[in-house]
């Protein structure tokens, strides 16, 4: 199985680059109208011709792409429901593999003495559930006010309110019924976590989103399994150049290119107020991202902390500008130890951080009394 996120904006702006992915791994393809050039149905790729076996996948939609794009949802729950209907062998077709898988389950449950335990099998309405989101008028996925009150202490916390938040199950005929059983079933049988980004004006430590989508859609499969699921992240940014990276490799490369880059971080200072808070809102992803789907390593922990806390220069700016701002930096990364999503800090930079946490605690209690710092 197949976990992908699928958001409206980058569908407007790619003209459906995921909706023919997921297609694609169900080997289906839509039939084009040659006038309208509009997307009329479907039709089945022959197995010899794919090449390979039919890959279910479980979609986590947006708000924004429900309301967009009903008529895409429709496309795709027709796809499910023709690939789950054809006669083929279970190896070649994991969508009809995981059908047959759901309705051996219901006979065993039907049949097992009533004291025995079982995995709950899906009702007969939901085995097809593939498409996931929020409920109907309802937006986001409820990780970020949870790490934002700090209201949680395990995977299974976030899982919970992954869930609760998007347990809501989009087909034809069923349009955001809490399918929540359905959910759980489903993204417990994950084992590749995907995103696609297409465009550089933004990425995944400088919004909650990605973090909250993808890393909660992560931290519910460890929840369900113990293990995370493979991680990639797809960059369509350069149509001529796409390429999937392992989510890791994506936090490096945004980390080294931008967070730790000197010339960001000059620039953010030039906005002041504004800056210094985009600079602690980076590490409040960051922490999401890691809290979420673990993708934080102790020498990004380290370098944050060498470069924007401990260097005398920035320590003026925040002062300066927004020392609010370094106070929540300070924060999160004594959240992180505290966590044990740092492991293992240098004692000294532990010593330090706790030290200025206590110093900007009474500068900012003596601005808010009205005294000198």
């Amino acid at each position: 199985m197949v976990g992908i996120v699928v958001w409206g904006t980058s569908a407007m702006r790619t003209h459906g680059d995921d909706i023919a992915q997921i297609m694609y791994l169900l080997g289906v393809r839509p039939v084009w109208q040659q006038e309208s050039r509009r997307v009329s149905g479907i039709e089945v790729i022959p197995v010899s011709e794919l090449g390979r076996p039919r890959i279910d996948v479980t979609v986590r939609i947006s708000g924004f792409f429900r309301d967009a794009f009903p008529n895409l949802i429709y496309l795709l729950d027709q796809s499910i429901e023709q690939v789950a209907a054809l006669d083929e062998s279970p190896d070649d077709n994991y969508v009809r593999k995981h059908l047959l898988e759901d309705r051996q389950r219901r006979e065993e449950e039907e049949n097992a003495p009533a004291d025995s335990p079982r995995a709950p099998a899906p009702p007969v309405s939901g085995s097809l559930y593939r498409i996931f989101g929020s409920k109907p008028g309802t937006y986001g996925a409820g990780i970020l006010p949870v790490l934002d009150e700090r209201n949680w202490e395990t995977v299974q916390d976030l899982a919970e309110v992954y869930t609760a938040w998007g347990g809501y199950a989009y087909t034809q005929q069923d349009f955001g019924v809490n399918a929540r059983e359905q959910f759980r079933l489903r993204f417990s049988q994950i084992v590749i976590a995907a995103k696609n980004q297409d465009n550089r004006e933004h990425d995944v430590f400088d919004s909650d989103d990605y973090m909250q989508y993808h890393g909660g859609m992560i931290a519910t499969v460890r929840a369900l399994t113990g293990r995370n699921p493979r991680q990639f992240f797809g960059d369509s940014s350069d149509p001529s150049r796409s390429r999937v990276r392992d989510l890791q490799d994506e936090a490096r490369r945004v980390f080294r290119s931008r967070v730790v880059n000197p010339k960001w971080i000059d620039s953010m200072k030039r906005h002041g107020y504004k800056g210094a808070f985009e600079l602690s809102a980076t590490v409040d992803y960051m922490f999401g991202y890691d809290a979420t789907a673990q993708v934080i390593e102790d020498w990004m922990y380290q370098d944050v902390t060498e470069e924007y806390v401990l260097n005398p220069e920035m320590q003026q700016f925040f002062q300066e500008s927004n020392p609010w701002a370094l106070r929540g930096i300070v924060e999160r990364l004594l959240e992180a130890v505290e966590r044990g999503l740092w492991e293992d800090p240098p004692p000294e930079m532990l010593e330090q951080l706790r030290q200025l946490y206590l110093d900007l605690e009474a500068d900012l209690e003596a601005r808010q009394e009205g005294r000198p710092g």
